[in-house]
């Protein structure tokens, strides 16, 4: 009987494990070739794209994200329990931040480097008022926005910790990770508690994920920023060790 419930467990630790979401791993694929699985993300679709490749950085590859002028970023659908997984686990790294960026001001809504992370928050929920406000909005752009975003954020100036509704939208809020010159040039390792995280900033439980999505964008500044972002996982409670 022990034995047998010895093997139980492993199997379920197994079975627990295999179910982890994936996510396409920059690390996986070949500098210089195709970003598999991700799609463009547009959300200014005015503005011009900013460039992704994949390059060799250390001892694996790694996303490069070039941003002149430009806004656009690449994006994963994937379905995730926060329940089951409510860990997320990346590294990122930037050039420099940008410079005259500022995220109390649309004029200066820009970042170095951000992660998206998109909810099926369910649209009934919404109010009337947030629901006129995103037709039109996704009449004017051409694609349906998010009922509910978190973004994480490496900025110019806000101290790390800041948390806020997005400039554009209250759908969509803020927080800083990073923030200014100190770390530039630096790999860093991020691992974040996102059903926390989405229950402090909008104040309930966190639905299902539905989408993850990386973006450096200058748009707004006119400015230009260079970042590299490392594979992105989401993991159970407990998980520790590198990435």
């Amino acid at each position: 009987m022990r034995l047998n419930i010895s093997l139980l467990l492993l199997l379920l630790a197994l079975r627990a494990h295999a179910a982890v979401p994936p996510v396409p791993a920059f690390s996986h694929m070949q500098a210089g070739g195709a970003i598999s699985g991700w799609q463009p993300l547009r959300p200014a679709p005015n503005a011009a794209d900013t460039r992704y490749s994949l390059v060799t950085d250390g001892a694996g590859v790694v996303l490069k994200a070039d941003a002149v002028h430009s806004m656009s970023g690449l994006i994963y659908p994937v379905r995730v329990r926060l329940g089951q997984f409510p860990l997320l686990r990346w590294r990122w790294k930037i050039a420099a931040p940008v410079k005259s960026a500022d995220m109390t001001k649309k004029s200066g809504d820009d970042y170095a480097a951000r992660i998206y992370v998109m909810f099926d928050y369910p649209y009934d929920k919404l109010s009337f008022g947030t629901r006129m406000k995103l037709q039109l909005a996704t009449a004017i752009y051409g694609q349906k926005l998010p009922t509910a975003a978190f973004n994480y954020v490496w900025d110019n100036r806000a101290p790390a910790g800041t948390l806020q509704a997005n400039v554009y939208t209250d759908r969509a809020r803020m927080m800083v990770l990073q923030s200014g010159i100190e770390k530039s040039g630096t790999w860093v390792e991020e691992t974040r508690d996102l059903a926390a995280d989405f229950r402090l900033a909008f104040g309930e439980d966190a639905p299902d994920v539905v989408a993850i999505a990386v973006a450096t964008d200058t748009d707004n500044t006119g400015e230009s920023a260079t970042a590299w972002y490392g594979d992105i996982r989401f993991l159970p409670a407990g998980a520790a060790g590198p990435q």
